[in-house]
């Protein structure tokens, strides 16, 4: 959103910052790995900790600010298995192919297969934040505004946290 609006392709007053979400380490549901925080990742008895890509998925680079800002990435660097998206992670654990994972809380939410051990502390890696905006080049800009009015109202933001996401200020 910050390089449309750089480049004057969306309307700037009309852009919000509309959801939030969170960090999550998760495991399948049947794992009796007793982790409750990340700082304990480093000692923790498990061979493989899948994330995603740290320079092309967005989930995999707030994931290594995580793990630089507690100082554990380098102790972990031969665990990690490496996914192509937060759903390809979330897939890993599902499957076996990796104890752990950190995923989205959202796409954690919309499994049954797996269950979240630890939430990343909020100051611990940049804001996961979700912004709209209406482009310069829409055919219907008043329509475009109706929508994005629409998605602050407290029936669509209660669907939203339904779905785990938060909400911005």
């Amino acid at each position: 959103m910050d390089l449309l609006e750089d480049k004057g392709l969306i309307v700037a007053q009309s852009r919000r910052d509309l959801l939030t979400n969170r960090l999550v380490l998760i495991a399948a549901t049947g794992s009796t790995l007793d982790i409750s925080q990340f700082e304990q990742l480093p000692l923790a008895p498990f061979e493989r900790l899948a994330v995603g890509e740290f320079r092309t998925v967005p989930a995999g680079q707030y994931s290594e600010e995580l793990f630089q800002r507690l100082t554990i990435l380098e102790p972990l660097q031969s665990k990690f298995v490496f996914g192509s998206s937060v759903r390809n992670v979330l897939a890993a654990v599902e499957s076996g192919n990796a104890e752990l994972g950190v995923v989205y809380a959202t796409d954690a939410a919309t499994s049954d297969q797996v269950k979240v051990l630890v939430t990343a502390p909020a100051e611990s890696h940049s804001p996961i934040v979700y912004p709209i905006a209406i482009v310069q080049a829409s055919a219907h800009p008043e329509a475009a505004q109706i929508y994005l009015d629409f998605l602050t109202t407290a029936p669509a933001q209660s669907v939203f946290q339904e779905f785990g996401f938060g909400l911005a200020d």
